[in-house]
């Protein structure tokens, strides 16, 4: 990690503090954890599948998938992020302290790359997308919750489709606008890009 990103890594390590207050970032409500649940269990290939969760915040999905039986790795440069994560997960999952833009993950070592909000925030997109798809082993998933934001922040389902594609590889979008995963209705567009057999 570079000196440069420093602000950023303070920042997050004050967001941890109320981060999981967001109905999809804790899934405290066991209506919202559950669409999650299924959501991820119909994206991903079946357990043990290696899952590499990067910018895994507190841990939420990290601990929701180990629970059903993947083997999960969380990235987050946050380190107070990921000293939550592995008090929420305890031994379920493995938790490292990088740079998801760059993860200090083994190359072509895992069955998925998950990231939930974090593509639209790397520093290039297309750079990133390069990086999670050489942690992928033959024959992985890519499996992308992105949004394009009222704020004018994220990227369009069009955006990160285009650059999956551009990357050399299929993808498939769902749309997720069902309150029901975000604690209340949403004006901006939230969906889901799954790329892989």
């Amino acid at each position: 990690m570079t000196d440069e990103i420093a602000p950023q890594i303070a920042l997050w390590d004050r967001e941890a503090e109320t981060f999981d207050e967001a109905a999809d970032h804790g899934l405290a409500d066991p209506t919202c954890r559950a669409a999650w649940r299924e959501l991820l269990l119909e994206a991903l290939p079946p357990a043990p599948a290696r899952v590499a969760d990067l910018g895994c915040g507190t841990g939420t999905l990290s601990r929701l998938l180990a629970e059903e039986g993947y083997t999960v790795t969380g990235v987050d440069f946050s380190p107070e992020m990921v000293r939550r994560a592995r008090a929420k997960a305890g031994s379920l999952a493995e938790f490292v302290v990088g740079d998801a833009a760059s993860p200090p993950l083994e190359p072509a070592a895992h069955d998925v790359v998950l990231s939930r909000h974090v593509l639209w925030a790397m520093p290039s997109p297309a750079a990133a997308l390069a990086r999670w798809i050489d942690l992928l082993a033959p024959g992985g998933r890519l499996v992308l919750v992105e949004g394009s934001w009222s704020t004018g922040a994220g990227l369009t389902a069009e955006e990160t489709v285009a650059l999956v594609e551009a990357a050399g590889r299929e993808a498939r979008l769902r749309r997720m606008p069902e309150p029901v995963f975000w604690g209340g209705p949403v004006s901006d567009d939230r969906y889901l890009v799954v790329s892989g057999p």
